[in-house]
């Protein structure tokens, strides 16, 4: 465990159970969704290469025009 996290913990330690519950949901959620992400993430792989290789075989073929974009 970090010593941020340690810290945090410490620091809950003195709240009151309603609002210890709260932070640990809120914590227990986002790595939920940490999860989610990721293997969400790990499913696309095949899709994203598969359009990365579309992309390029369209950019040698000649059917892309390059893109222009003003800097402010």
């Amino acid at each position: 465990m970090t010593k941020l996290l340690e810290r945090a913990i410490e620091k809950t330690r003195g709240l009151p159970d309603l609002e210890q519950n709260t932070i640990a949901t809120l914590i227990l959620e986002e790595i939920e969704d940490e999860v989610r992400w990721e293997k969400a993430f790990a499913r696309s792989q095949d899709a994203l290469v598969n359009l990365a290789q579309e992309a390029m075989a369209e950019d040698r073929a000649g059917k892309t025009k390059e893109l222009y974009l003003e800097t402010l």
